[in-house]
């Protein structure tokens, strides 16, 4: 320890030679307390790889996107299932074989939701948030009811007692709201031991420059590391593991944001076991050319997810043989994985992932000590994606499904033109409204005069009928008998 700063002399060592010797420049100012605390959070710095992090960040932001156009190809047919194209035959021998699946309790459910929502203008986890549904339902609740009716589904057919375990991912800042929501909704009904939570790894903010931001004087900023954190995740928290001591043997992952998401849908888990695949992603079709998703396609010969940046705008627009585009099938981050692929990728894989920038304004203490609030980009955060284990499966499909019943995500705060409050809320309303007239029901307004519902949802609509379908009463349309 140097006597005159109590401060451990391989932490000063390493952080000099990491090239950041300025995360020490406030030591002096500091409460004991303060102190502690940020020893702590120092202590879990991989300083070895800290510059190589670093240096990373700040070359990869100076770096244009890669163009992958004269390398992309479509995927093989024979590697796509489609709600829409494939044979109502082989749509319900897929459903059987995945309710199958989960009445042997052979299938879990893995949700993303280490983010905020922070862009939704609160402080608290996406799940907590309430789109203003009739019944109130946040998304965690409907997403806790549509397991439990996928279980009842599949014991009804197959007179078991299963379970479909939710693992949920969180991070530093959504773990705590999260464990005291669902303590304080007495689990939405499942039982407490099948809900798994925990932790994805944070890694530390980056100038321009490749310099550590502070965000306070003892206190570096940090953010998670991307949803492709999950698979160091899984390996920090035994979660494969516990996965094979429950007879886990295949993964239904899904981003918390998407309101229409089918939890451990068995069409889709079906499909994927029966084909043999290691790996699959739903998609749906992209809704136009430049539509700000990416594409899931074969990149010499591998597949992958190609981002929008990624590709060039003739690219996006070349038809095939029936006029469809070439490259419509758009990621909605929602994967099938079998554990033993998950295996194989946190022990050979998880180091090659890519790592992709994301430049965001980071609140900063200057180099007087000053609370700064940026009003343009000041920062890089480097994060992993889910997908980018795909050129590592052996044998990878694609399940196409119709975006007005399956993807509605929640990412902007009303106001915006698209994924607002208003748009998921009322694309749940309007899937209601079209699970009603399929049953036999007549949808009627204020006036009693008769209305079909709507299809595509904008800001703008307004669903005449405030109607909602509990998931305890129905999973996906199904009716009663």
């Amino acid at each position: 320890w140097d006597r005159h700063t109590n401060i451990s002399i391989s932490l000063k060592r390493g952080l000099e030679s990491a090239g950041q010797p300025h995360v020490l420049q406030f030591w002096p100012e500091l409460s004991e307390e303060q102190r502690d605390a940020f020893l702590q959070e120092l202590a879990q710095l991989d300083l070895q790889g800290l510059r190589e992090h670093c240096e990373a960040a700040a070359k990869a932001a100076a770096s244009p996107p890669a163009c992958l156009d004269q390398h992309m190809e479509p995927l093989p047919p024979d590697s796509i299932g489609s709600v829409r194209k494939s044979d109502t035959k082989s749509l319900s021998r897929w459903e059987q074989e995945g309710l199958l699946q989960i009445s042997e309790s052979r299938v879990g459910v893995l949700l993303l939701a280490g983010g905020q929502g922070t862009r939704l203008g609160v402080q608290y986890p996406k799940g907590m948030y309430n789109v203003g549904l009739p019944s109130g339902k946040t998304l965690y609740q409907i997403q806790a009811e549509r397991i439990h009716k996928i279980q009842e589904i599949a014991d009804s057919k197959h007179g078991s007692k299963c379970t479909v375990p939710w693992y949920i991912m969180t991070s530093e800042f959504t773990l705590a709201p999260t464990e005291k929501f669902f303590e304080e909704n007495n689990y939405f009904g499942l039982q407490p031991s099948n809900i798994i939570m925990f932790e994805q790894r944070m890694i530390p903010a980056v100038t321009f420059d490749g310099k550590v931001i502070l965000q306070g004087k003892g206190k570096i900023a940090m953010a998670p590391d991307g949803n492709g954190g999950l698979y160091q995740a899984l390996v920090d928290n035994e979660v494969l593991q516990d996965m094979k001591k429950r007879g886990v043997e295949y993964l239904h992952v899904y981003c918390v944001d998407n309101i229409l998401v089918k939890m451990a849908d068995p069409m889709f888990i079906g499909f994927c076991v029966s084909k043999g695949a290691d790996c699959g992603a739903k998609v749906v079709e992209k809704a136009y050319p430049a539509e700000p998703v990416g594409v899931v396609c074969r990149v010499r010969g591998v597949s992958q997810v190609v981002e929008y940046s990624e590709i060039k705008p003739e690219t996006t627009e070349l038809r095939g043989p029936g006029d469809e585009f070439v490259y419509s099938a758009g990621n909605i981050c929602n994967h099938f994985f079998t554990r033993t692929f998950l295996q194989d990728v946190t022990e050979k894989f998880k180091g090659q992932l890519k790592q992709h920038v994301a430049i965001k304004k980071v609140p900063f203490v200057d180099t007087c000590g000053n609370q700064v609030k940026p009003t343009k980009p000041n920062g890089i955060k480097m994060e992993k994606f889910v997908f980018d284990v795909f050129p590592f499966s052996r044998n990878f499909v694609v399940f196409e499904v119709v975006r007005e019943d399956e993807f509605s995500p929640l990412k902007n705060a009303d106001g915006a033109a698209k994924d607002s409050p208003t748009t998921a809320r009322n694309s749940l309303l309007a899937q209601h409204c079209r699970w009603a007239t399929s049953a036999g029901g007549t949808l009627q307004d204020e006036h009693d005069n008769t209305f079909l519902p709507s299809a595509s949802i904008s800001a703008e609509d307004s669903t005449p009928a405030q109607f909602e379908i509990s998931p305890l009463v129905s999973y996906f349309g199904e009716v009663r008998t």
